[in-house]
């Protein structure tokens, strides 16, 4: 699914996020419109990505924030 990101520097992104299972951890596959592609998920409160990933701590947050505004909103609709 497509979503748009404000970005603290003031810039929005769209960006699409898949949520998957790698092994036994819940994923986010987040594909950014420049084809880059960063794979998140939560561990407690905090938002991480891969070691191989490249988003900073601010496009991290942001992104986070957005997947966190997404399941909120899902588990009202239920």
């Amino acid at each position: 699914m497509k979503h748009k990101i404000k970005l603290p520097d003031g810039t929005a992104h769209l960006i699409e996020i898949t949520s998957a299972y790698f092994k036994t951890w819940h994923v986010w596959n987040v594909k950014f419109a420049d084809g880059k592609v960063a794979m998140l998920f939560k561990l407690g409160s905090e938002w991480m990505q891969r070691n191989e990933d490249f988003l900073d701590e601010h496009v991290l947050n942001a992104v986070g924030k957005r997947i966190d505004a997404i399941l909120i909103r899902r588990k009202m609709a239920f």
